[in-house]
């Protein structure tokens, strides 16, 4: 989706009401960056762990089995690192095990009532909502701290969202924004990889000359708007300058990077598993072309892709197939490339699943929709992990200072499969992602008179097993 005149200058009303946050010095000193970009592979909806990096016995389906009984609907796999299994249908990444760090027992936050956007917004900001100002998006407080790598590209891309989902949109906008950063940190939005070329190309029917004009007609309403009118001149300033930045890569050669027509036919088809498959193709290529932030989504819709209140198993299958073949690909061409070791890729999601437990084992919360699977199996519909499991999800982390062919953490091989090693809060995983990219987790903005950490309080700790 792309905003049209007035939603753009709606959203950036929310975020005028302060002056330019300045920076406060971290009081432990800058860590030595191992990576200058990063990519967050997102898997919106609940990815189930024991279907995918964390696989658990497996149950074939059979009516008259006990739910129960089910901890994983796929056999495991071989890995490149032994012990090591993933779940059957991720062989791709399987060949890349010894390139990666994986976490088995990130835990998520308590935030009382289970909603996707909620905990999507807790991930991604790194504070549980609501909150009393606009909190930066994980990838804004990225762009903002490093600045650009290549000034005609934006520093933070969004690729695979659609915002307008229906009820929970508002959730789902509310997180991705700059917040009280400013409008030119925020995300330049990609819903489609496939339209990404024309997103950035001037219509073909307007000649050079009338689209300089237009462009400055633009601007002029920009500077009239209410927004201009009514923010901080921090604000007005950063609002003027997204529009600048955005006019320049309209005739910017970095335009070509968001032209997919442009990559060769076999590695094309290689990444073409779907929008998510081409938004990896498409990551890598902005890469190159000097982005800072990029997240590509397997996109947040209710009750589709990740989000599986029924079909779990059929649901699960289809999307290892989607995400199997680029992730992978993805990994080896920045290699190739020797991009890798300058790039974190982070792969995650905003909780786990299970057959049985909604919540934690010892937090358990109500069910969030209608029961869809009975005590007993009888169709292939109740056959997968249902529910919302917020103990425990999976991680994976490759490229730029993280450790290779590593495993950190452990769950229980019995339900309710709780964290038996090695708890990662979001508060740590983010530290450590900052620390990587040479931020320290206690960087603050000064926000109201008072520092506004990037780490929640700015206590989160990296953890120092996963860095190499």
């Amino acid at each position: 989706m792309d905003l049209n005149r007035r939603d753009f200058l709606a959203a950036s009303l929310a975020t005028l009401a302060a002056p330019e946050p300045p920076l406060q010095a971290s009081a432990g000193g800058k860590p030595e960056p191992r990576a200058d970009a990063m990519i967050l592979l997102w898997m919106a909806g609940g990815m189930a762990q024991t279907e995918t990096f964390d696989p658990k016995a497996f149950t074939p389906f059979a009516s008259g089995v006990e739910c129960k009984r089910v901890l994983s609907t796929f056999p495991q796999i071989d890995t490149v690192v032994d012990p090591i299994k993933l779940s059957q249908g991720l062989e791709n990444i399987a060949r890349l095990m010894d390139r990666t760090a994986l976490i088995r027992s990130h835990r998520v936050g308590d935030l009382g009532h289970i909603l996707h956007s909620r905990h999507q917004y807790h991930w991604h900001t790194g504070y549980a909502p609501p909150q009393s100002l606009a909190v930066p998006h994980l990838g804004a407080f990225i762009a903002r701290t490093l600045g650009p790598r290549n000034p005609d590209v934006p520093p933070f891309i969004d690729i695979g969202q659609n915002l307008d989902i229906g009820a929970e949109s508002d959730a789902v906008k509310a997180f991705h924004t700059a917040g009280f950063l400013g409008s030119e940190y925020g995300p330049f939005f990609i819903p489609d990889p496939r339209d990404a070329a024309a997103a950035v190309r001037p219509p073909e029917h307007i000649s050079p000359e009338r689209f300089k004009e237009r462009y400055g007609r633009y601007r002029a309403l920009v500077e009239n708007s209410p927004v201009m009118r009514d923010g901080s001149r921090h604000q007005q300033e950063s609002l003027l300058r997204a529009v600048e930045n955005a006019h320049r890569l309209l005739t910017s050669p970095a335009a070509k990077a968001f032209d997919l027509s442009l990559e060769p036919k076999e590695s094309f088809e290689e990444y073409n598993t779907g929008r998510f498959g081409l938004g990896c193709l498409l990551a890598r290529r902005l890469v190159e072309a000097g982005a800072r932030f990029i997240e590509v989504t397997t996109e947040y819709i209710p009750f589709r892709y990740w989000d599986t209140h029924e079909n779990g198993h059929t649901r699960a299958r289809d999307m290892k197939r989607a995400i199997d073949r680029p992730v992978a690909r993805l990994v080896r061409d920045l290699e190739e490339r020797g991009l890798l070791a300058r790039t974190l890729i982070v792969l995650a999601s905003e909780f786990g699943r299970d057959m049985i437990t909604e919540g934690k084992p010892n937090k358990p919360v109500p069910d969030q929709v209608a029961k869809t699977q009975p005590d007993v199996m009888t169709e292939l519909k109740h056959y997968g992990m249902h529910r919302h499991f917020t103990e425990a999800s999976s991680v994976l982390l490759f490229g730029g200072g993280i450790k290779k062919g590593f495993l950190y953490g452990k769950t229980a091989d019995e339900r309710p499969c709780r964290i038996v090693e090695n708890p990662v809060s979001i508060e740590d995983l983010h530290a450590t992602i900052y620390t990587v990219l040479g931020i320290p987790p206690d960087t603050a903005y000064v926000v109201e008179k008072r520092p506004f950490y990037v780490t929640k309080d700015g206590k989160g700790k990296a953890i120092p097993d996963l860095l190499a």
